[in-house]
């Protein structure tokens, strides 16, 4: 029996539930056929078998009139999303893991187009002072909250336990990590703010450093939230009921009702649970409301509800899409007379909803957009908004007078970033990145924290950029790169006085592999060396060489990677092999930039030693 057959077994009381009586339980009159009606709600989907609670409650605002969204939403990776809503407008952020600026912060109008506007986390602070890569480590599963004026993360970081910050303005800064609770293994926390003044967390349990998982927590917090006032109550075994990895747990309160909506049975093939009971502490019922079914998005994965400004009930989750990572699903979502909520189409009949490949939007919805730099939010700095699919440099974009350049919010560097790593150039409108070292334990980019990227944005896309390439060190390179537990770049490296064009692999770079040359074009590709320029100082100082080359990469739906030159911006030239591109740790795979030198040679002085500090290369990326 499979993990879906044994849950819909286990839960077969949810067919026939009473959500077809014809109540109009939003509230608001004058709509059309809900969710699950009967088919003919703009889903595309025609002669399906639809479920019997879903055929007379009203969609409040005349869902069909609306323009149809098609699922993901999202076509990226945006794992672990979770979502609120405050006057009239949408606040979304997601697992960072290592990625700094962590939390980007999204908003949105429509609930189905979306903007990166800030980011909670600046910097990693328990990360501080190390520039390697803690791949997978970090922000796991966060949860976004709006109670007394103020917007509230919560997050667990499997290492150290629960994390919080909070801001008046989710657009500017926030408040500084808050560790409200140390443990290892406690993971994918969110809070509830009761009636009563009371505060509560509900978290999960990371099995790889717990011991155990399946098992979700509820513990009272200080009201200052200055840290945890009461134990842990178990509230939820998935083992004992046969929901395997339940985890990533949301909490609410509904007409008396508290609710813990929570995936389980994995995230390739698991399904969502709604968990209800009149006591925060249980004992809780619980219901199977959205599974796979028979149709091809996997999971579905964890997620969270939301009501748009017509009243109607929404619910966003992740799909796990290999190297596209993580990416967002909106699901329409019903609550029934009895209290139990619907989410998705009951396309085959059983009782529980599947996925929607499409459907009428929410109030508001217009039509999807394309990914594009957006405008500013005022002021000195220059964080614009940015489509959240969006996949130009906008470096250019990013310089604007009287205003502190900032790089676009939708790059993110792999590691707690130096300051030396890289700047804004306003004169050139470009980004400068200096070459830096490897550490002396490097054996792959894998392990390298210099690599600014940016998610792969599907169903294909592509990134082209111009390069300038000044190296003063043998073996320094920069370029393009697909990064994941496999990569390939394309890239200049300088070596024997000349700079040459190639394509590197590594597969299975988390292992530690070595990276092999792909195959170069029939001859040698040698960077054509720009014109001379006149040097700024010293006469008698030598013009260090530079290199100038366009650079492209492509990403195909099944994610092949193609590889592409010009000298001149317009005519490209394939070189090297196809690549398949492939995910990270619990992330998709991501395309960016690097630049790099060898490590710094040791040196003995006086019986030490000692690093020999050299003057590396730059690049200019455009």
């Amino acid at each position: 029996m499979t993990p879906t057959t044994l849950a819909i077994a286990l839960f077969a009381g949810i067919i026939g539930i009473p959500f077809g009586d014809g109540r109009d339980v939003t509230g608001i009159s004058g709509g059309t056929v809900a969710p699950f009606g009967n088919g003919s709600d703009g889903t595309g989907i025609s002669g399906s078998t639809v479920a019997p609670f879903g055929s007379g409650i009203s969609s409040s605002t005349g869902s069909a009139s609306r323009p149809k969204y098609t699922n993901p939403i999202l076509y990226s990776d945006y794992s672990d999303p979770d979502v609120c809503a405050v006057n009239g407008e949408y606040w979304m952020t997601s697992s960072s893991f290592n990625c700094v600026p962590g939390l980007q912060i999204l908003h949105s109008n429509d609930l189905v187009n979306w903007d990166i506007v800030g980011a909670a986390l600046p910097r990693l602070e328990v990360f501080d002072g190390c520039t390697s890569p803690r791949h997978g480590e970090g922000v796991w599963a966060p949860s976004i909250r709006y109670h007394d004026g103020l917007f509230y993360i919560f997050w667990g970081d499997p290492d150290r336990g629960i994390y919080e910050v909070h801001t008046e303005d989710p657009r500017g800064e926030w408040s500084a990590a808050h560790l409200l609770l140390e443990g290892k293994g406690i993971i994918d926390a969110c809070p509830l703010w009761d009636e009563d003044g009371r505060v509560y967390v509900v978290h999960g349990w990371a099995a790889s450093r717990a011991g155990f998982n399946s098992v979700l927590t509820v513990r009272e917090l200080k009201k200052d939230l200055s840290g945890v006032k009461g134990p842990g109550v178990l509230v939820f075994d998935g083992l004992s009921s046969g929901n395997i990895t339940v985890e990533g747990p949301k909490f609410y309160k509904r007409n008396g009702w508290y609710y813990i909506f929570a995936p389980a049975g994995g995230v390739p093939e698991g399904w969502q649970l709604v968990m209800r009971s009149r006591n925060i502490y249980g004992p809780y019922e619980s219901r199977v409301v959205l599974h796979k079914g028979g149709v091809d998005t996997h999971g579905p994965h964890q997620g969270g509800w939301v009501d748009d400004t017509a009243g109607n009930s929404w619910f966003l989750h992740f799909e796990d899409r290999g190297p596209w990572g993580r990416v967002v699903h909106l699901q329409p979502m019903q609550w029934g007379p009895d209290d139990w909520c619907a989410m998705g189409i009951d396309i085959n009949g059983d009782g529980i909803g599947e996925p929607a490949p499409s459907h009428s939007g929410p109030a508001g919805f217009t039509g999807h957009r394309k990914g594009t730099l957006r405008q500013g939010n005022g002021g000195q700095t220059c964080h614009r908004a940015v489509d959240a699919l969006e996949t130009s440099s906008g470096f250019s974009e990013a310089v604007r007078p009287g205003q502190i350049p900032q790089i676009p919010l939708n790059w993110q560097w792999h590691a707690g970033p130096s300051d030396n790593w890289a700047m804004l150039r306003p004169e050139t409108g470009s980004l400068h990145m200096n070459c830096i070292p490897h550490e002396p334990r490097w054996r792959n980019l894998w392990d390298t924290g210099n690599l600014l990227l940016e998610k792969i944005v599907g169903p294909s896309m592509e990134l082209c950029s111009e390069f300038t390439f000044t190296p003063l060190v043998e073996g320094e390179r920069c370029g393009i790169v697909v990064m994941g537990m496999d990569y390939s770049t394309i890239e200049m490296r300088y070596s024997d006085g000349k700079t040459r064009l190639e394509q590197v692999v590594c597969k299975d770079a988390h292992k530690g592999s070595e990276e092999i040359p792909a195959s170069r074009a029939k001859e040698e590709i040698i960077v054509t060396q720009m014109p001379s320029v006149e040097p700024t100082y010293s006469q008698h100082s030598a013009v260090p060489a530079s290199f100038r080359i366009h650079l492209k990469v492509t990403i195909d739906p099944e994610a092949v990677c193609r590889f592409y030159y010009s000298h001149d911006g317009k005519s490209f030239k394939q070189v090297g092999s196809e690549f398949q591109a492939r995910e990270g740790r619990w992330i998709g795979a991501k395309i960016g930039f690097f630049a790099t030198a060898p490590c710094e040679p040791i040196v003995q002085k006086n019986g030490l030693s000692l690093t020999k500090r050299l003057k590396h290369g730059v690049v200019e990326i455009r």
